[in-house]
């Protein structure tokens, strides 16, 4: 960004497929290191986690469900999700979310639930603290 901003239109932006889905990304980490903005088509995504980013979910339309560690929630569009690291979670149904991650998340910050346990690495982080 060197004028200090960024203009760019989401009809602009090609889609790409994800683990959750497909996702519009006008803002990634190629950007801004500070925040991503996605939107993401979820039908069925892989449960994850991070261990940097805070995601932040704003449900635009249709309806699902999202597993947060081991609680399940219905979404609905107005639905907004504040996701910390290291929280496992996943979405489906079929529904279009607003994604915003702060930091913006790097492409090797998403670990998936059957690559380690979550609550085993955030013992791990809080011991070291």
């Amino acid at each position: 960004m060197s004028k200090g901003y960024l203009i760019r239109h989401f009809d602009d932006v090609e889609p790409v497929p994800c683990p959750c889905g497909s996702s519009t990304r006008p803002i990634t980490i190629k950007d801004t290191p500070l925040v991503n903005f996605h939107v993401t088509h979820i039908q069925d995504s892989v449960k994850h986690y991070h261990k940097e980013a805070t995601e932040v979910y704003y449900i635009l339309e249709g309806s699902g469900f999202m597993e947060l560690n081991d609680e399940t929630i219905p979404l609905r569009p107005g639905l907004v999700l504040l996701i910390e690291p290291y929280t496992a979670h996943r979405g489906y149904g079929d529904f279009k979310t607003i994604v915003v991650g702060v930091p913006a998340c790097k492409h090797d910050d998403e670990f998936f639930v059957e690559d380690e346990k979550p609550t085993e690495a955030r013992e791990t982080v809080t011991a070291s603290v």
